[in-house]
């Protein structure tokens, strides 16, 4: 609950870094950028993905924000090969097949302008004839890498992609590699969205990483 002794934060992932705090392979993780005790990923980004992850030590609230039952919108900027036309669009509105499962209908734009986005460390594939084309893409569930899997199977692969919002909580201006606290505000909108959607169940912290 709000004001409780649970800490939840918003960390934006920088590209090549692991949503956990431990590699036995020795890559970047999370504890190279955040050492508050207690708090894990609830969910995840892989590490060639960019952007917002929300951190807890509420194992409840971690469940609402994982659970496919609780439908909560995630919105990312995706960067693809080439132009997608209104058919590729409408699909990736509908849902497509991803593993023998229709995707849920999700939200999508094609932007008009190209976003002002500091340089990756590690530059994306380019080919000078294929043109690439930025998305704003909202999915309201979690499957394995399903941004990216979505885009190849209308024939646009993700070249890069960044999530900027998970329901109420926003990137904004937070730079790469660095985290903050959420507000008031933006817990009791968090809890008030998912508590209406989704059981609760308690201490279901499995610490996700995915390479």
């Amino acid at each position: 609950m709000v004001g409780s002794s649970h800490r939840t934060i918003a960390f934006n992932k920088p590209y090549g870094v692991l949503s956990c705090f431990t590699d036995q392979a020795g890559r970047p993780t999370l504890a190279d950028f955040i050492s508050l005790p207690g708090v894990y990923a609830a969910g995840r980004l892989d590490r060639d993905s960019e952007g917002l992850l929300i951190l807890t030590s509420d194992g409840s609230l971690a469940h609402r924000i994982t659970s496919p039952r609780c439908k909560l919108p995630k919105l990312y900027l995706v960067q693809v090969e080439r132009i997608p036309d209104d058919r590729a669009i409408a699909t990736l509105e509908r849902g497509v097949v991803l593993s023998g499962r229709r995707t849920r209908p999700a939200r999508v734009r094609l932007l008009t302008e190209e976003p002002a986005l500091p340089e990756r460390p590690v530059p994306i594939r380019f080919r000078k004839t294929v043109p690439t084309a930025w998305l704003h893409l909202t999915i309201y569930e979690g499957m394995n890498r399903q941004v990216r899997r979505m885009t190849a199977a209308v024939g646009h692969p993700t070249l890069r992609l960044i999530r900027l919002a998970i329901g109420p909580v926003e990137l904004g201006d937070l730079k790469a590699g660095h985290w903050r606290m959420l507000t008031e505000h933006e817990m009791q909108a968090l809890y008030q969205w998912a508590s209406r959607r989704v059981g609760v169940k308690e201490d279901l912290f499995k610490e996700p990483c995915e390479g």
